[in-house]
């Protein structure tokens, strides 16, 4: 059987648009996946090193966006638009991206989420409409670099809500709301 893409394409014919990376990190997958879906978390480490996010607006169902803003360390502003396609919690997020909700360059993201032990390992898997387009993301705007510390930054936050759970499970209830976890 062959494996397709979201788009329903073969895997081959898509492979000199795509980009694909996966990264293990250390938390149950339900904790990876809410720090995917909920705004709060997504603010504290979404994006590249030394880039920050501002979220316009933020709705994670099916149909939904994300209209947010993304501020470079050199200050430039990104405009970024994601609608979500297919939601299978804890396990699968397809989505479109682009600049604007009718940008004719998005291209598509699937995320995995695989358990391995207790550790999760994530694989984001993404297809740009036309190989120029690809190249393009690769070499202007290092977007291999780019997603892989992006990853980088979501092990490093999930890191820091694991410690901070634990030692909240260890104290007493009285203690303050974990940094990242605040409602």
């Amino acid at each position: 059987m062959a494996t397709t893409s979201s788009g329903g394409e073969p895997e081959h014919a898509t492979a000199d648009r795509e980009i694909v990376m996966s990264r293990v990190i250390g938390a149950p997958r339900e904790l990876v996946f809410e720090a995917f879906t909920q705004v709060r978390h997504l603010s504290r480490w979404w994006g590249p090193e030394g880039f920050s996010t501002t979220t316009r607006s933020f709705e994670f169902r099916v149909g939904g966006a994300w209209d947010f803003v993304m501020h470079g360390p050199d200050g430039t502003d990104y405009q970024e638009w994601i609608t979500w396609r297919e939601i299978v919690p804890s396990e699968r997020i397809a989505l479109l991206h682009g600049e604007s909700r009718d940008d004719p360059n998005a291209f598509e993201s699937v995320l995995a989420f695989e358990p391995a032990g207790d550790e999760t390992r994530i694989v984001m898997r993404t297809v740009f409409p036309t190989k120029e387009l690809r190249d393009e993301a690769v070499e202007k705007y290092h977007a291999i670099e780019g997603g892989e510390q992006t990853l980088r930054n979501l092990a490093a936050y999930v890191a820091e809500l694991t410690r901070n759970d634990t030692g909240r499970n260890e104290t007493t209830s009285n203690e303050s709301t974990p940094k990242g976890a605040e409602s």
